[in-house]
């Protein structure tokens, strides 16, 4: 599975506080299925939920929220698209600590295909393909940043 540590390597580049402390970031893989259609192949797809856990995040939410939707647009697309599915698909959890920090919980469900292809030789060959691209999309080009309307800086990040 390729998504979740696409999805690490984005927030830790993006997300200032994740910056300065990556560990605070903890990711899990729920729920997960395999499933295939049996047709000729072994080509199949991985289900699950992906857990983001943000531990001690004393950071702006936007700071994740935005990035992780930037993401989205790029890997997991179905999901801000389908009205009935973006009611849900992205659900959250925080428990206050203080006034200042928070454990933060993000769940998101993803699906990754795999494609497994028979060559010549008889050997098998595994493919992981992209998701499909939707070009220039405003909200997925390079050095975006966010910013408060007061004028503070929250996150900044690059094509996911």
């Amino acid at each position: 599975m390729n998504k979740p540590e696409s999805l690490r390597a984005h927030l830790l580049a993006s997300v200032p506080e994740l910056k300065k402390n990556p560990d605070r970031l903890m990711v899990f893989i729920d729920k997960g299925t395999m499933r295939s259609t049996a047709a000729l192949g072994l080509s199949f797809e991985y289900n699950y939920t992906l857990n983001l856990i943000f531990t001690d995040y004393a950071g702006h939410p936007d700071a994740i929220a935005i990035p992780l939707f930037a993401w989205i647009l790029v890997n997991q697309r179905e999901l801000m698209e389908n009205v009935d599915r973006s009611k849900t698909a992205v659900a959250f959890e925080a428990d206050l600590l203080d006034n200042s920090k928070v454990d933060l919980s993000i769940k998101l469900p993803l699906t990754e295909r795999v494609i497994v292809k028979r060559q010549d030789d008889g050997n098998l060959v595994v493919n992981h393909p992209p998701e499909p691209v939707v070009d220039d999309d405003p909200f997925t080009m390079p050095g975006l940043e966010l910013w408060t309307a007061g004028g503070e800086f929250i996150a900044r990040w690059e094509k996911p």
